[in-house]
């Protein structure tokens, strides 16, 4: 767990992930700062952090005495968000180099599926 992020940054981003494919529903007990830290081997300050992002975000709420939960619209949001992120990581670039080759929409489908059957 260390690939040049902030360490709190990184706890989101799992979360995030067990919340988008469905191992972390809405509406249930997300783990506590202290199971993540012991998980991780980590302060649990640290874990705390990636916790209220997510709390800042709209994605977890609190429910005193008991915990976290996942919000309900959480996973929906969460990948409205990396949809738009992809688009302007990934296609927004492939469409620019695109125009730049002469390629139109038709020659970019076309490219996709033969990657796609060879994959």
């Amino acid at each position: 767990m260390d690939d040049g992020r902030p360490l709190f940054q990184q706890i989101a981003e799992l979360i995030e992930d067990s919340i988008i494919d469905g191992s972390l529903g809405e509406e249930t007990r997300a783990p506590s700062t202290n199971e993540l830290a012991a998980f991780h081997r980590i302060n649990p300050a640290t874990a705390a952090n990636g916790i209220n992002k997510l709390v800042a975000d709209g994605l977890l709420y609190k429910k005193r005495g008991v915990g976290m939960f996942v919000a309900a619209g959480a996973r929906d949001a969460l990948l409205e968000r990396r949809r738009t992120t992809f688009a302007e990581a990934y296609i927004a670039p492939l469409l620019v180099e695109a125009r730049r080759l002469g390629m139109d929409a038709e020659d970019l489908k076309k490219m996709i599926d033969t990657w796609r059957d060879d994959a």
